[in-house]
């Protein structure tokens, strides 16, 4: 028992049993913990007295019958005094029972584990730099700057009030029309995705919202959710995703909110059928969406044209996304030409989007060509709304974006001055200073961008942790052509995979990916088949003609199988061969739309089995993340019910340990609050677990916490032997996900041994020879190196 506070008053007596905080509940005894008598004047006063008595209880560490009791005397039937004997067996529904929240011992639960074990969030380094709570900035007024403005008043005006009154169409013609340049600011999803891993949590946007709706009042759109955002809030922040939008809609009515949205993959990594897109935009809009950036990974229109119709059928506002790679300034790079371009777009206005967007991932849109292929496209479609995207890896962006403006762009990505460049989007405050007092101003004041900035300043500061070790500009990328936000991923990746020294290599060898892949657009998710299969070649010391010439017996990353069997769609020019063939080998082809075949999922279905798993708590929105993201929200769903909705605790708190003697508030809704106050951090016992005190709210509280450092006997791994052809050894450092073959299993070359994982990038490793596995050393969860020994195989 972890927590023990009984009930009492007049009229309640209570017989104690085994009722204390630290007693062991065994199922060799009488398990009673306490038998609670209440009597009033009248029988209905003695009910209500037992009702608030047993609300009084506080138990936890063990399950007790409470919630049953109270549904019991809580019954029509029972208030009536007409119960018989067989009540209980005849009442079904008195097991429909409610589950106490048990919000404040949870949240202990994770601070103790903090505590004991330090932060768990994948990809920390360190502890925050910052020791103090953020510093909301002030706005002075427009019409007195000796005035603040009241931050609290949610503002009318701004550019979602278009929308809401004229439509989408109306919405894009008025952006037309307007003669400055709008900005779009991205500091809520692709700027912390490009320089702290998407590892922003919700409670720091929330608290900079109201400021922000104020002082970006004449912004296009703020970019806040969809690509990385979605599964990362789940996966790694313990975070509801629809929570975020939903709750900085009702902060910020009056700006757009934009969205990255993949096309026929939705906010995933793979296909899905078509009602579950249908579904996810209808839920977005309904939650508070309003612009959808469309992209296909490989500009593949089949794949798009899903996006865009299901965001139209849920009434949002189409912006759909050519993606550039390539030069069109360099008349050497003849693939993706300005005529490539131009004819992309036709076909994009074809479906009848509202608004274009050039979506360059990697920042290789120079000054020289936004003006080309900017001032081509206006010239061809002078009443298209165009939105121009970069990152500002090369050190251009601010260039490249002003470039845009002048040649006709109607919109340019930019972000807040602290999150801004290297691989995130270019300087707001540097652009809107360059446009102050032109004919292209962009309606925003350069004192309300510094303010804002000042309170980015400080979240930095406190995602130190996540800080990828870029600190300047990489024209290289011009070479290398690697996307903004998947370059600071691929640094942390390789390090994780022990190749952080080799990050050069690296980068030679993904030119040398892209190339093998068929000099392909580079975006999520094909941008990661190229990462990956850059690894792999810097893993397995191989060059460009090593792969073409040993293609047939390497075993690629799963997710380079899975791109030349078509699982992504169909790259403009088709895919390279004999290497495609070399690579699928017997493996099935798809052509055409990757999940046009696939049949309508069940979505009630899913809710049914959702409900009965989690209760009630299931909502609509959860059934959709379920849908896209089954075993992420799953695993989600059991962090919430180990530790709560971990969402109100301070970033502070989340990402470092309680100093002894420390007190922190929490508040856990509007006007319940928690004061944690860390006691002491006890020994560790026999079994590896440590009892970690707290005092909340005045009363003593314990949690005992499991350490993960507790001395554990290490073995060194069996190595395979390269000089015999049946030892089969890891190609890189990984998880072992599945095993598909035991001891005295039979198999043919190609034939699949075991499936690594390894920083989400999967692994199938196949038997390079014919014959009977003769050992297998390894089992699932186990962790494995380089080179360390998966099987071995004897002729059989």
């Amino acid at each position: 028992i972890e927590v023990y506070r009984s009930a009492g008053g007049n009229g309640v007596r209570l017989d104690g049993g085994q009722g204390f905080v630290g007693a062991v509940i065994t199922p060799h005894y009488d398990s009673l913990l306490v038998k609670v008598t209440c009597s009033g004047a009248t029988y209905e006063l003695a009910r209500r007295k037992v009702v608030r008595a047993l609300v009084e209880f506080r138990i936890r560490g063990v399950k007790t019958n409470i919630p049953f009791v109270q549904r019991l005397i809580t019954h029509d039937t029972f208030i009536q005094g007409k119960c018989w004997t067989t009540f209980i067996d005849d009442t079904p529904d008195l097991f429909n029972l409610v589950k106490h929240l048990n919000r404040a011992q949870k949240l202990l639960a994770y601070l103790g584990d903090v505590a004991v074990n330090g932060p768990s969030i994948a990809g920390q380094i360190g502890e925050p730099l910052l020791k103090k709570e953020l510093n909301i900035p002030s706005l002075s007024s427009k019409d007195d700057s000796t005035q603040a403005v009241d931050v609290a008043i949610p503002p009318t005006t701004g550019w979602r009030k278009v929308y809401l009154e004229k439509g989408a169409d109306g919405f894009a013609k008025a952006v037309r029309a307007y003669p400055g340049v709008l900005i779009m600011d991205t500091t809520w999803r692709d700027a912390h995705q490009s320089l702290l891993a998407t590892r922003v949590r919700t409670i720091d946007l929330l608290n900079i919202a109201p400021t922000t709706a104020h002082a970006l009042s004449n912004a296009f759109a703020l970019e806040m959710w969809g690509g990385a955002t979605f599964d990362v809030a789940m996966r790694f922040l313990h975070e509801d995703p629809w929570d975020r939008l939903i709750q900085l809609r009702k902060l910020v009515p009056n700006i757009p909110f934009q969205m990255l949205f993949r096309g026929a993959n939705a906010v995933g990594y793979t296909s899905y059928p078509d009602n579950v897109i249908y579904d996810f935009c209808a839920k977005a809009v309904q939650s508070g969406m309003d612009i959808f950036r469309i992209f296909d990974s490989l500009n593949y229109i089949e794949n798009m044209r899903l996006g865009i119709r299901a965001v139209k059928a849920a009434g949002g506002i189409v912006e759909a996304a050519v993606c550039y790679t390539g030069d069109v300034s360099d008349p050497k790079r003849t693939k993706h030409n300005l005529a490539y371009y131009l004819n992309f777009v036709q076909e994009l206005v074809s479906e009848g989007i509202h608004i274009l967007a050039i979506k360059d991932m990697a920042g290789l849109l120079k000054p020289a060509a936004a003006t080309i292929l900017v001032g081509a496209i206006r010239k061809k479609f002078p009443d298209l709304p165009i939105h121009v995207h970069t990152h500002d890896t090369a050190g251009t962006g601010v260039a490249s974006m002003l470039a845009a403006a002048a040649a006709g762009a109607d919109v340019i990505d930019l972000a807040i001055d602290v999150m801004s460049g290297i691989t995130s989007q270019p300087s707001m405050g540097a652009v809107v200073s360059a446009l102050e007092h032109t004919e292209l101003g962009t309606g925003i004041r350069q004192e309300d961008v510094t303010a804002i900035n000042s309170y980015w300043e400080q979240a930095r500061l406190l995602y130190s942790g996540f800080e990828a070790n870029v600190r300047a500009a990489d024209s290289g990328v011009y070479q290398h052509e690697m996307p903004g936000g998947q370059y600071t991923n691929l640094m942390f990746q390789a390090q994780q995979l022990g190749l952080g020294t080799q990050w050069n290599e690296i980068k030679k060898a993904y030119t040398d990916a892209n190339l093998l892949c068929g000099d392909i657009v580079k975006v999520t998710p094909s941008s990661k088949v190229v990462g990956d299969l850059a690894q792999f070649m810097v893993s397995n010391s191989l060059n460009r003609e090593d792969v073409l010439e040993k293609a047939a017996s390497l075993n690629f990353p799963t997710s380079v199988v899975e791109f030349f069997q078509g699982y992504l769609g169909q790259p403009y020019g088709g895919f390279p061969e004999p290497l495609r063939t070399a690579i699928v080998r017997n493996l099935p082809r798809i052509e055409g739309r990757p999940g046009a075949d696939m049949g309508e999922f069940d979505l009630a279905g899913l809710k049914l089995e959702l409900t009965k798993k989690y209760g009630k708590v299931i909502r609509d929105v959860d059934v959709s993340s379920a849908a896209i993201y089954p075993k992420v929200f799953d695993e989600y769903r059991q962090k919430v019910e180990l530790y709560g909705d971990l969402s109100v605790l301070p970033t502070r708190y989340f990402l470092s340990k309680l100093d002894v003697g420390e007190e922190i508030s929490v508040e856990i809704e509007k006007g319940k609050t928690l004061i944690i106050k860390l006691l002491a951090v006890g020994p560790i016992n026999a079994a590896g677990k440590r009892d970690v005190f707290f005092e909340l709210n005045g009363e003593g509280r314990n949690v005992s916490v499991q350490d993960n450092n507790a001395a554990v006997e290490h073995t060194a791994r069996e190595k395979a032997d390269p000089s015999k052809t049946g030892d089969i050894g890891a190609p890189m450092s990984g998880v072992v996900v599945e095993i598909r073959v035991k001891e005295g299993t039979v198999v043919n070359a190609g034939d699949p041994i075991c499936v690594l994982s390894a920083m989400k990038m999967e692994t199938v490793v196949s038997a390079p020879v014919a014959g009977k596995v003769e050992y297998v050393p390894i089992k699932e969860s186990d962790s494995l190196s380089s080179g360390d020994l998966v099987a071995r195989i004897v002729h059989a």
